[in-house]
């Protein structure tokens, strides 16, 4: 495809995603190349190319002679990065930061715990370094800088847990951090007890205290639910 062709397919991808996603095309609906070709001004080749896309999440089906049709939200691929994005960006936002956070929950602290265990002296280093710039860049309103540091200290701690499926969820933890930050649901300086809980999580696993590393890390979880409660109920 040339890049002319690419930038088109992504523009279909960037508006038909979301419109999926947010339920302007609730579960059933069809789609038809011809419709959606004359729409985006595109040609069919680029529809197809978007909605190959989209099969790939999940998220529609293509069948001849019928169209192409949006899947139940139960069969979406919901751990695609782009999904999560989508849904952050609709009016489910709420209920999509609360389940991606319950998720969180329930992996991360195993992950730290794992982390103190097998962790190696270069990413105990990177975790200590990170958790520094979180402290760093924690007061004057410095969310985008603080998001950076944030996603690097998690990916840290899945990668170093030595458990590739946790490994892989960094794509989705990054999401959420992101989306929470993009969307404005975070206060203008982040919790200063949560600051410090990502440095003592950071000592933790370096000390190899899989115990500690583990609590600690199940508190930050439980502070981000409760400040859920407050900025997205």
């Amino acid at each position: 495809m040339t890049t002319q062709g690419r930038g088109l397919h992504a523009h279909v991808l960037e508006n038909l995603g979301p419109a999926i996603a947010a339920g302007e095309y609730p579960p059933g609906s069809v789609l038809r190349t011809d419709e959606l070709a004359q729409r985006f001004e595109v040609s069919r080749t680029v529809i197809r190319e978007a909605v190959r896309v989209l099969e790939s999440m999940h998220l529609v089906e293509s069948r001849r002679r019928v169209g192409v049709t949006v899947r139940p939200t139960e069969q979406w691929n919901v751990y695609d990065p782009q999904v999560i994005r989508w849904r952050l960006a609709g009016t489910d936002r709420p209920h999509q930061l609360r389940s991606l956070t319950v998720l969180r929950s329930a992996v991360e602290p195993v992950a730290a715990g794992l982390a103190a265990r097998y962790a190696t002296a270069e990413q105990c280093a990177a975790l200590t370094e990170q958790a520094l710039g979180m402290v760093a860049s924690s007061r004057g309103q410095q969310l985008e800088a603080y998001l950076v540091h944030d996603v690097a200290f998690h990916r840290i701690v899945l990668q170093a847990s030595g458990n590739e499926m946790f490994a892989r969820l960094g794509d989705v933890v990054a999401e959420v951090l992101s989306g929470r930050t993009h969307h404005q649901v975070m206060f203008e300086d982040p919790d200063p007890a949560a600051v410090t809980l990502h440095v003592q999580v950071a000592e933790a696993v370096r000390e190899g205290n899989a115990i500690r590393a583990e609590e600690l890390t199940r508190e930050i979880a439980v502070g981000a639910l409760k400040e859920l409660d407050v900025l997205a109920p």
